[in-house]
């Protein structure tokens, strides 16, 4: 295969549909993107709906230089399941919806599901995904670029352009074997009654990444992550 042609196969595989785009750029992209924790830190903003409440400068702030979140996605791209008990306020949530909303951006055809218990919390985390999209650099936008236009998508998706998507759906086992995504993110799992449910379907259908993410709460998740059995009678 000729340099030429295995460039052209790179640019498709990384959805830069847009072949006007200046080498400088093209390049630019490549390497602003090659790292989730860094695109999250440098290229992209977050949001927080109590920034006057907490005395920020603004609604729209880059991600914290905190060591454990470099940490963090750095584990994302180690393991295929990953557990994680956080305490409020770490942003780890944000952090899992930044790596995987990557994922789903970059590679054409990639799907990803994020599950909650409950619709409008769900509404939320898709709401994270597409202010990590529109405040991400121009550039950025240029090279994958989105279906339609976030105001005209869902609620309860983000699509590109290349066919990748984040979807979002509510708890419930039965809620997850319709799909069959490359990565399944189920956030506040101690709070899903049937987490344990979901985690057997994730097993089957997910194809990359599974992540369940939660602060501390009894039950399935809190026993599965210390390895503890309990008899149905308990």
């Amino acid at each position: 295969m000729s340099t030429r042609n295995r460039r052209r196969i790179e640019r498709l595989e990384n959805g830069n549909c847009n072949r006007k785009q200046p080498a400088a750029d093209y390049l630019w992209v490549q390497g602003a993107t090659r790292e989730a924790h860094l695109w999250a830190r440098n290229h992209t903003k977050t949001w927080n709906e109590h920034w006057q409440e907490e005395g920020r400068p603004g609604p729209y702030e880059s991600f914290p230089r905190w060591p454990y979140l470099a940490d963090l996605f750095e584990l994302f791209s180690l393991e295929r399941i990953i557990w994680i008990e956080k305490s409020r306020d770490m942003m780890v949530s944000w952090a899992c919806v930044a790596y995987l909303t990557l994922e789903a951006m970059k590679v054409p055809r990639r799907g990803v599901l994020f599950q909650t218990q409950k619709e409008e919390k769900v509404k939320q985390l898709i709401k994270y995904a597409k202010v990590l999209y529109e405040k991400q650099d121009a550039r950025i936008k240029k090279a994958y670029p989105l279906l339609k236009p976030l105001k005209m998508q869902s609620d309860l998706s983000l699509e590109f352009l290349h066919g990748g998507k984040i979807t979002g759906i509510p708890g419930g086992a039965d809620q997850i074997r319709s799909y069959h995504p490359w990565g399944y993110l189920n956030d506040e799992s101690s709070f899903q009654p049937d987490a344990g449910e979901c985690y057997n379907e994730a097993l089957s259908a997910v194809k990359g990444k599974i992540i369940f993410n939660s602060s501390a709460g009894p039950g399935w998740y809190a026993d599965a992550r210390r390895d503890i059995t309990r008899n149905v009678e308990d």
